[in-house]
């Protein structure tokens, strides 16, 4: 396999889940270069990890840092000035979710990328770190008919500290954006239509919702009914996946299948995926995507899709209304 020197712009907390996860694949990557304003986050992130190259400027990082892949961990405010000067000296990047805050934005730099022919791919890391992928694997081989619904919630007390606080986009921003993409791996369908209503709790300090409640409509004609909440003193990560011939009910980190009359599971399996271990798997589809010229399926066109909903999530909410997709982006 090749190895690939990278280099990461931003020394913040999303960084460990990176430099953890890389660490152990010194065959297939390098991290040579980090990139941060903030000197004093910069020169403790790099020592820690021992990466030789350091840069406070974005340009003498692209110029001068010679890597072959860049990962971008910076905030989503700041998101297209940073992506775009990469996308121009054509490297490739992987970077965190979410994509963009916004549609528009998203589409502008999948857009802008195609146009340098230079990929992009996105760290969805909830694939197999929640049991999205199993779950996926267990309908598709038929387990429990077709899928007729979803069952989420994901309820906990959060304080966030720093810019996601100015955040007009929040809940849903940060953890639905895994949620939406976990429905749409297992049912291999996109979304048609979107309701959504959203609070903010004053228990939270920040800008935007700390609670909501959607409903997603696929092509399928399955219905995702998810429920997120950032203030809730009670801690519960739950999903149900309801099919025609048994259900399956999952946790983080097991998966159990029930089939009518059981009081106890017919079967149950493990899932412990470290969100570490799939933010390399993440990449490494980046890498091997520009060895085969095959698109990733985290890919920032694959990527556009879960945008839409999360999109769609908030004009529902703000509008008061059920907002149509196609093909899971806007009509």
């Amino acid at each position: 396999m090749k190895k690939y020197k990278v280099g990461i712009v931003g020394a913040g907390g999303v960084t460990e889940l990176h430099f953890v996860g890389y660490k152990d694949h010194p065959e297939r990557i390098e991290v040579v270069a980090l990139c941060d304003k903030d000197e004093e986050a910069l020169h403790a992130k790099a020592d820690k990890y021992g990466v030789p190259q350091r840069f406070t400027d974005l340009q003498d990082f692209i110029q001068n840092s010679g890597i072959d892949v860049a990962v971008v961990c910076t905030p989503t405010s700041i998101r297209k000035q940073i992506v775009f000067p990469l996308i121009e000296a054509g490297i490739p990047v992987f970077v965190e979710k979410p994509f963009s805050d916004t549609l528009a934005e998203a589409a502008e730099i999948t857009n802008k990328a195609k146009q340098f022919d230079v990929p992009i791919s996105v760290n969805q890391n909830f694939r197999g770190h929640f049991p999205f992928k199993l779950v996926k694997e267990k309908v598709a081989a038929g387990l429990i008919g077709g899928v007729t619904s979803i069952l989420f919630s994901n309820l906990f007390f959060r304080q966030d500290a720093g810019w996601r606080l100015d955040c007009e986009r929040h809940a849903l921003s940060v953890m639905g954006i895994h949620w939406f993409d976990g429905f749409r791996q297992i049912l291999g369908s996109e979304a048609v239509s979107v309701v959504c209503q959203t609070r903010s709790s004053s228990a939270i300090n920040c800008a935007g919702e700390t609670d909501a409640t959607v409903q997603i409509v696929f092509e399928n004609n399955a219905v995702a009914t998810y429920v997120q909440s950032f203030s809730s003193t009670f801690n519960k990560t739950e999903m149900i996946v309801i099919g025609e011939t048994g259900t399956i009910v999952t946790s983080h980190n097991k998966a159990e299948l029930y089939r009518k009359g059981d009081k106890t599971p017919s079967e149950s399996w493990d899932n412990y995926i470290s969100r570490e271990v799939q933010t390399y798997e993440g990449l490494n589809q980046l890498l091997t995507s520009l060895e085969t010229g095959e698109e990733p399926s985290n890919s920032s066109s694959d990527n556009l899709k879960i945008v839409s909903m999360l999109d769609a999530a908030y004009v529902s909410a703000k509008e008061n209304r059920i907002v149509q997709l196609q093909q899971g982006a806007f009509v």
